[in-house]
């Protein structure tokens, strides 16, 4: 990847719809590089995100007058949402991308949308590897929506607006590490054998793609996860080894309840010039 100082960055106005976990450390990443809009639902979050933007703006995505004046003369836009509950899918991920969309004909200046969603669309692949040119299989409604997320998103890429698609692993980082994410499951029987293949993204790597994309203009799915994979048991196994707790315990007789289980490769990423600062989850 070219060092950031030798990429010719023009300040952008950038617009962060979802200001949680990702949305925040992206915003500090270009505040001191691009004008920074980002949005919250509840007002009482104002204060805690100030330092992090320029402006801060309360607003729900289905308003759409609202969101149509808050996007003029914004060039960039980062769909970074998280639904609050499964029922909540819907309206966070697939409503807001039929509001974007709806809008593009009235926001002329919006050159790039960049999204974060889930290698969860690749579904059961059985642990084979995946890639970008893999036929998603989507289990259940979340992974439909999603599904159908991306696919609304890609269609509205033009000539002249790039709309870049990322499949996230699971997160971890400062504040969310795996011992922390899985300390209930230590000494739990847990179903299946752990074999399962397990993809993570550590938050810097999240942050760090998000803005090549900006610098580089990318268009297209890309798989945003570690080099390497793992599987979920290596993964409870160095929790508990962590933590000094007693291990997971697994039942084969019963089957995984994961409703997806895929190698991810993000050789598309690293060929296209991104250099992965965490290659995998697991130290040692």
């Amino acid at each position: 990847m070219l060092p950031e100082e030798a990429v010719g960055v023009e300040e952008m106005n950038v617009f962060i719809l979802g200001c949680g976990y990702v949305g925040r450390a992206v915003a500090a990443r270009w505040r001191s590089v691009h004008q920074v809009t980002v949005t919250t639902t509840t007002p009482a979050k104002v204060a805690e995100l100030e330092p992090l933007a320029h402006r801060v703006e309360v607003v729900h995505s289905e308003n759409l007058i609202r969101v149509r004046s808050l996007l003029q003369n914004q060039h960039l836009l980062l769909l970074s949402m998280g639904a609050p509950h499964p029922d909540a899918y819907e309206r966070t991920y697939l409503q807001t991308a039929k509001t974007i969309v709806s809008l593009l004909p009235d926001l002329p200046n919006l050159r790039q949308i960049i999204y974060t969603g889930s290698y969860a669309v690749y579904g059961d692949q059985q642990g084979a590897w995946v890639d970008e040119t893999t036929p998603i299989a989507p289990v259940g409604d979340k992974g439909r929506i999603l599904a159908e997320t991306e696919n609304l998103l890609l269609s509205a890429a033009t000539p002249t607006r790039q709309v870049c698609v990322f499949r996230l692993g699971g997160i971890f980082g400062p504040g969310r590490e795996l011992t922390q994410i899985f300390r209930r499951a230590v000494g739990t029987t847990r179903p299946g054998d752990g074999k399962d293949a397990a993809n993570w993204v550590h938050l810097d790597d999240i942050v760090g793609a998000i803005d090549f994309a900006c610098h580089h203009a990318l268009t297209g799915v890309y798989n945003l996860v570690c080099t390497e994979p793992t599987t979920t048991g290596a993964v409870l196994d160095q929790v508990c080894r962590e933590l000094g707790a007693p291990p997971v315990v697994w039942d084969a007789s019963q089957p995984s309840q994961r409703p997806y289980n895929a190698r991810v490769s993000n050789q598309k990423l690293r060929d296209a010039g991104y250099q992965f600062r965490c290659d995998r989850p697991l130290t040692g």
